[in-house]
C-alpha cells in the first residue's frame, strides 16, 4: 500500500522529521522546545529515526502510512522536499518548523519565521483540526519516475552550480560553493532549450531556466516573483543569453524579483512545463532531482498545511 491509501488518524501521533545539522546546527538547541510545543496539540509527538535522505524519506512514508495524524518538518528546504514525498497527494496535514539555511516553502506559504512560533501555529491547528490546501509540482522523467516540489524547481546555471559543488572535494563548506560559482562562470555559455507550455513549444538560448511553485530559493531569492502557490499555474523565468559580465549584474536583482525586468528575461505561465537540454540535472527544493528531460504539472491542492 501507498501512503495514499491510508487517510491520517485523528487522534494518531504527530510524526516529526527533524534535520539536526540545517542551518549548519545553528537551532540544534531548539528542537526539545519545538518537539514542547507541538505536545500542546494534546496528541503523541514521535520524532521519526533517520540518519540519512534515504532514511528520512523513508521513515515518512512509514509514518504516514502507519495512520500519522499529521507530519511535521524541522529543518530547511530539504528536509521540507523529502516530507513532501510522503505527504503529497494524501489527506495528511503538513508542517514546516524553518530552521535551515534556506526555508523558502516554509515562509512563502504562510509559516512564520522563527521556529517556535511556528511550532505554535502548527500545534494550534492540529488541535483545531484546521488545514489550508495549497499545490505542489510534480515532476516527471521520460522513465516514469517522478517527485514531488514544494517551491522552485532550477534548470539552468544554479542547477550547474550545485551539480558541481556536489562532485567537488574541497573545500568544504559554503566556500565549496563560492567555487562552484567561479569554475561555471568560466565555463558560462548559453544552452539551448526545448519548452512546451501547456503544448506550445518555445526553442531558446538561455543560461537561467526556474520553475516555480512559489517565488523563492536559495534562502529568500526571488528567481519566480509572481509565483503564488495557490492559483494551479507554474511561474517559468528564462534568462536568454546572458554573458558572464551581464549574469553578475543581473543575479543581486533576483533577491527583489527585480531581473524579470531585464529585457533577456521572459516570464511565462502555465499548467504543465516539459523542459528539454543536454546534459543538466535538475534541483528542486535545492536537492538533486532529475536529468532533463522533465515534464513538471502544477498539482492544485496537493498538500493540506497546518496553518
Amino acid at each position: 500500500m501507498t501512503a495514499a491509501d491510508h487517510p491520517s488518524a485523528a487522534d494518531g501521533p504527530v510524526a516529526v522529521l527533524a534535520n539536526p545539522t540545517a542551518g549548519r546546527g545553528r537551532h540544534r538547541g531548539l528542537l526539545p522546545q519545538v518537539l514542547e510545543r507541538l505536545a500542546a496539540a494534546g496528541r503523541p509527538v514521535r520524532v521519526l529515526d533517520a540518519r540519512s535522505a534515504v532514511q528520512a524519506q523513508a521513515a515518512c512514508h512509514e509514518a504516514v502510512g502507519e495512520g500519522a495524524s499529521a507530519l511535521v518538518a524541522v529543518g530547511g528546504d530539504g528536509t521540507v522536499h523529502l516530507a513532501l514525498q510522503a505527504v503529497a497527494g494524501t489527506s495528511v496535514p503538513f508542517g514546516a518548523v524553518p530552521a535551515g539555511t534556506g526555508n523558502d516553502f516554509a515562509v512563502d506559504t504562510g509559516f512564520p519565521a522563527d521556529p517556535l512560533a511556528a511550532a505554535d501555529l502548527i500545534a494550534a491547528a492540529v488541535r483545531e483540526r484546521r488545514s489550508r490546501p495549497v499545490d505542489l509540482a510534480r515532476i516527471a522523467a521520460a522513465d516514469g519516475t517522478h517527485r514531488w516540489y514544494g517551491a522552485v524547481l532550477a534548470a539552468g546555471f544554479d542547477a550547474i552550480v550545485n551539480e558541481r559543488a556536489n562532485r567537488m572535494r574541497w573545500p568544504r563548506g559554503p566556500r565549496r560553493y563560492d567555487l562552484a560559482i567561479l569554475v561555471e562562470l568560466a565555463r558560462l555559455r548559453p544552452r539551448r532549450y526545448t519548452l512546451r507550455l501547456d503544448g506550445e513549444t518555445h526553442e531558446t538560448d538561455a543560461v537561467l531556466v526556474a520553475v516555480g511553485n512559489c517565488p523563492t530559493y536559495g534562502g529568500g531569492m526571488r528567481i519566480c516573483p509572481a509565483a503564488d502557490p495557490t492559483d494551479g499555474l507554474l511561474d517559468v523565468v528564462v534568462g536568454g543569453r546572458f554573458d558572464r559580465r551581464t549574469l553578475m549584474r543581473v543575479k543581486p536583482r533576483i533577491y527583489e524579483g527585480t531581473h524579470v525586468e531585464h529585457p533577456l528575461v521572459r516570464s511565462y505561465r502555465a499548467r504543465t512545463v516539459e523542459v528539454a537540454a543536454e546534459g543538466i540535472t535538475t534541483y528542486a527544493d535545492g536537492e538533486r532531482a532529475i536529468d532533463l528531460p522533465v515534464t513538471i504539472t502544477a498539482v492544485p491542492g496537493a498538500v493540506r498545511l497546518l496553518r
